[in-house]
């Protein structure tokens, strides 16, 4: 069952985060019983000759980097089989959009962005009592990148 936070132009415009918090909050044991059920519904309209997608839409990024800040482990509730961990990451990591190849991150922020999201995750999903290594393993595949066991090894004595 996926859970939607639909957004309006002017809750974007305004940076208003409160269809976030009043979906998050309240059932956020429920998505963390079930995991990955996270969907966002933008209702941005755009000019019919305007062939930017939303992650390329200024205001909107902006909307995504306050909510990141407000909730920096929301990219492990986000749904990943519907594609919404790759938009999410579209909206805070630098890209250009390939109407062939699809999406293409600035590598380099991309792989701050992956490392960023693993020690929060880390540390957010240890003090939620959820298994994290396997956990942030997908994730980060899921952005092209592959995690050793040895990096877990390093990080577990500190």
């Amino acid at each position: 069952m996926a859970i939607s936070i639909i957004l309006t132009a002017d809750q974007i415009n305004t940076l208003d985060l409160s269809p976030a918090i009043a979906i998050i909050n309240p059932v956020l044991p429920e998505i963390l019983a079930h995991e990955q059920q996270l969907q966002f519904t933008i209702d941005y309209p755009l000019e019919a000759d305007d062939p930017r997608e939303l992650s390329e839409i200024p205001e909107v990024r902006l909307w995504f980097i306050r909510l990141d800040a407000l909730y920096p482990w929301l990219p492990f509730l986000v749904d990943w089989k519907a594609g919404e961990l790759g938009r999410y990451t579209a909206m805070l990591v630098p890209h250009q959009f390939q109407p062939k190849e699809g999406i293409q991150y600035n590598p380099e922020a991309l792989e701050i962005f992956v490392m960023n999201k693993t020690f929060v995750l880390m540390n957010w999903l240890k003090h939620q009592g959820i298994e994290s290594k396997s956990r942030l393993k997908s994730l980060t595949q899921m952005l092209g990148y592959e995690l050793d066991d040895a990096f877990f090894d390093v990080l577990v004595g500190n």
